[in-house]
């Protein structure tokens, strides 16, 4: 019984030590190691700010391409970006099949950046404008470009945009980007844009 209560001290004092040496060692280990996991996953720097990864804009280094930061490593506004003559969100025009409104894998992935981006800036609303080609009745036309603006609208909700920040709009035939009766102009006409405004 004396020996036990003669080593509770010093197992005590030892378990002290072993526990200030592992705080220690992990110390030296945050200082001189890789950012840890849930930084490098988050983008956050050891001051707070955001770096790497997807930003406030919710557009990710590799997503938006050369350009997106000022020279000082501050990330760019929505309106800055908008203005990218190239990288992702510079392609606004979906382009649809004869007589469809399903959109293309290709399509998805260029909605899916958009939708993101429009999700990381609050300020940004965006009218989706559908058009059809000549072929078909205006109101068949006015009809099919809904549904075309419709499909875009959901795969920009499914990324997390608003639906304040969403207008849908059809013109059906009535503005066509190329004239011509041929099938170049005709699958020209067949499209969705997204016209940006910066509130």
């Amino acid at each position: 019984m004396k020996l036990c209560n003669r080593m509770k001290p010093w197992m005590i004092a030892g378990l002290v030590a072993i526990f200030v040496s592992a705080c220690a060692t992990t110390q030296e280990e945050l200082a001189d190691g890789p950012p840890l996991d849930d930084q490098s996953q988050t983008g956050m720097a050891d001051d707070g700010s955001i770096s790497g990864g997807a930003d406030a804009t919710g557009i990710s280094d590799d997503m938006a391409g050369d350009g997106t930061s000022i020279a000082d490593g501050a990330p760019m506004d929505a309106i800055a970006m908008l203005e990218q003559t190239e990288g992702a969100l510079a392609s606004r025009t979906i382009y649809f099949e004869f007589d469809s409104a399903k959109l293309s894998s290709e399509s998805i992935q260029i909605l899916e950046t958009h939708g993101s981006f429009i999700a990381g800036n609050g300020e940004v609303s965006v009218r989706l404008e559908g058009h059809a080609d000549e072929r078909g009745s205006r109101e068949y036309n006015i009809a099919l470009g809904d549904r075309r603006a419709q499909s875009v609208r959901r795969v920009l909700l499914f990324q997390g945009a608003s639906t304040d920040q969403l207008d849908t709009v059809s013109y059906g035939e009535e503005q066509p980007v190329m004239s011509g009766h041929t099938e170049e102009a005709w699958s020209k006409n067949r499209r969705v844009e997204l016209i940006y405004t910066v509130n």
